[in-house]
């Protein structure tokens, strides 16, 4: 029998993930070291635990080859007390044209006190047509720590590459005995390269980065961090224990170049090697 298909037929078949992803993880404190707890992956997303780290370290790959329209990953994360927890990318993330919907990155973490979390993802790329929304939540428990890092880059400049179409939201919110701390939110829509010309945005920049530090030592970071950046970047302490940096680049190279050796100190020397490759 031959099935005849209606307007509301294609409208739902646009509408099913292209691709879905879950990946769980858990760290515990064991012997006076971390350990791996729990993981499990499930769909387009699994991770890698490269050996000899003070720290779990988890690389995360999303096998789907990228994010567009109709994507779903979600990633569930908890450090427990006394852990630590490093989380990276096999290789910069990218979101591609969205023929139809949007991709959505939703991320939780739940960190216990005397634990540390090391979000540390390479960058996300937005190519021309892109439609993303990502949400990053992470629950501190009072005494626990966090080093936070998302470098964008808006196209690849040395490849000629111009994002004229654009649909992102990205919103970042912490919050220490359930009560907000720090909470971000941008929102690109339409022509990203007018957008980011503007004085008041960008400044023509191509690249970004955004970074969180929460520990008892920020304070003693600040002046540091502010001699090491560039005059398109700046530090602020918001809080006893909690820096605040951002940083616009021409592009990804010189985004990785300032931003390496912010990282180096934050991490202790401990960034994990796919920073480098």
């Amino acid at each position: 029998m031959t099935r005849h298909l209606r307007t509301d037929d294609l409208t739902r078949d646009a509408a099913v993930p292209r691709a879905e992803g879950a990946l769980t993880l858990r760290a515990k404190a064991r012997d006076g070291q971390s350990a791996l707890a729990a993981y499990r992956g499930a769909g387009c997303l699994k991770a890698l635990f490269p050996r000899g780290r003070e720290s779990v370290e988890a690389i995360v790959i999303n096998s789907s080859g990228g994010l567009t329209g109709g994507d779903r990953l979600d990633l569930d994360l908890a450090v427990g007390a006394g852990a630590a927890l490093t989380v990276t990318t096999q290789a910069a993330e990218r979101a591609y044209r969205a023929a139809a919907g949007e991709a959505r990155v939703t991320s939780t973490a739940q960190v216990a006190a005397g634990g540390m979390l090391s979000w540390l993802p390479q960058e996300l790329i937005l190519y021309d047509g892109a439609a993303l929304q990502r949400r990053l939540q992470v629950a501190l428990e009072p005494g626990a720590r966090l080093l936070l890092v998302e470098p964008v880059l808006f196209g690849r400049r040395a490849m000629g590459e111009q994002v004229r179409q654009l649909a992102f939201r990205d919103r970042i919110e912490i919050t220490r005995a359930g009560r907000p701390l720090y909470t971000d939110a941008l929102r690109l829509d339409g022509d990203a390269v007018a957008q980011l010309a503007r004085p008041g945005v960008a400044g023509g920049m191509g690249a970004m980065a955004a970074l969180v530090y929460v520990a008892a030592d920020a304070e003693a970071q600040l002046p540091r961090l502010r001699a090491m950046l560039p005059a398109s970047g700046g530090a602020s302490l918001i809080g006893a224990d909690l820096l605040v940096l951002r940083l616009l680049a021409q592009d990804g190279f010189a985004l990785r170049q300032a931003l390496l050796p912010i990282l180096d100190r934050l991490s202790r020397e401990t960034l994990p090697a796919s920073w480098r490759l």
